[in-house]
């Protein structure tokens, strides 16, 4: 039945008078655009089986690192935290404890990469600030499992593992977030075999 076709026993619902409309910007999408990319990454991790629970490359990071050099710490902190929420609710852990771990990790690195965008770029690139992000949302981490979860000081021991862990994937990240810099925008000139 169409809209002029009701039956007198079919109540009509009447379109509403106002309606909500969000005014975007270009940055807005952008910002939406990249935390997708970061969301996808964060899908495709989780289909990679882990050795360790909570040892996870953390590819995500690389859009954050590259959207923190491009558009600043705004848009890079508007990325992450849309993929933590985002990410939190596609894997139904919004609000338990693994959303908790992930938020943490995301806020300290964001605050450990607000302080660190201002060091002098000749020493310290994207490599570097990967790998402090990287230490830094395992130090949130191992603080919310130890005030929250795991009150326990046998958790240091845990802390050798993973600081191995933020070194590596902290700087193979970093290397990838740099590479995409370095190649985006210049024109491959060379031939292909």
């Amino acid at each position: 039945m169409q809209d002029s076709e009701t039956s007198p026993s079919e109540p009509r619902i009447p379109h509403p008078a106002s309606s909500l409309l969000l005014d975007t910007t270009a940055e807005d999408h952008h910002i939406a655009r990249m935390a997708a990319v970061a969301l996808g990454l964060t899908v495709l991790e989780n289909a990679i089986p882990s050795p360790l629970p909570g040892v996870k490359p953390g590819l995500a990071n690389i859009v954050t690192l590259i959207v923190l050099v491009r558009y600043g710490w705004r848009a890079a902190a508007w990325v992450s935290l849309l993929r933590v929420v985002a990410g939190s609710l596609l894997f139904g852990s919004f609000l338990a404890p693994g959303f908790f771990l992930s938020l943490s990790g995301a806020v300290c690195s964001l605050l450990v990469l607000a302080f660190a965008q201002y060091l002098p770029a000749r020493w310290f690139g994207p490599v570097s600030h990967s790998i402090y992000a990287a230490f830094a949302h395992i130090a949130g981490q191992m603080l919310v499992v130890y005030v929250w979860l795991i009150p326990h000081a046998g958790i240091a021991y845990l802390i050798p593992i993973f600081a191995t862990a933020a070194l590596v994937f902290g700087a193979v990240n970093g290397i990838i977030a740099a590479r995409f810099m370095d190649n985006d925008g210049k024109p491959n000139m060379e031939p292909q075999p």
